[in-house]
């Protein structure tokens, strides 16, 4: 029950269900992706900025638009706005400084800047939803309004 005195219905996903939801989580974060290699190239581009200010920038508007919209429709979560916010900045405290470093070195030691970008997507995918999936979410998925008219739709059917 939750704080109005309502039923909470809990998400047990089959292997099917799992399976889309990471497709689903990989649509949207390829879409924050897009957000992020646009804005990284306007800022490498256009302005001639260094690698890490314009990676740091671009990381920060894709991450916001990565939570907003994979909370609502990936995860379908009422789960406290701030305190999963506040886990998804625990990881990028250690994330953005280590991909910072290593996109920094690597973009000196002769790398193409777009071949490390591409490359710590690829990394910040997989372990952000790990991050999403096992930590942020993993006791709140299909909590929001849509995720509990789906879930009693299913349970309905069974």
């Amino acid at each position: 029950m939750d704080s109005a005195g309502e039923t909470i219905l809990t998400a047990k996903f089959t292997k099917k269900q799992n399976f889309l939801q990471a497709l689903k989580y990989l649509m949207f974060t390829t879409s924050a992706g897009i957000i992020q290699a646009v804005s990284f190239t306007l800022m490498n581009e256009t302005i001639h900025w260094d690698y890490w200010p314009s990676y740091l920038i671009a990381l920060a508007l894709s991450v916001v638009y990565n939570f907003t919209i994979n909370r609502k429709f990936t995860f379908k979560s009422a789960k406290n706005v701030p305190l999963a916010m506040t886990q998804i900045f625990l990881y990028y405290v250690v994330f953005t400084p280590l991909s910072t470093w290593w996109g920094e070195a690597l973009t000196r030691a002769g790398w193409n800047e777009y071949i490390v970008l591409f490359g710590t997507m690829v990394i910040n995918l997989i372990t952000e939803f790990s991050v999403y999936r096992f930590i942020v979410f993993r006791n709140h998925m299909y909590t929001n309004k849509e995720g509990q008219e789906e879930l009693a739709k299913t349970q309905a059917e069974e």
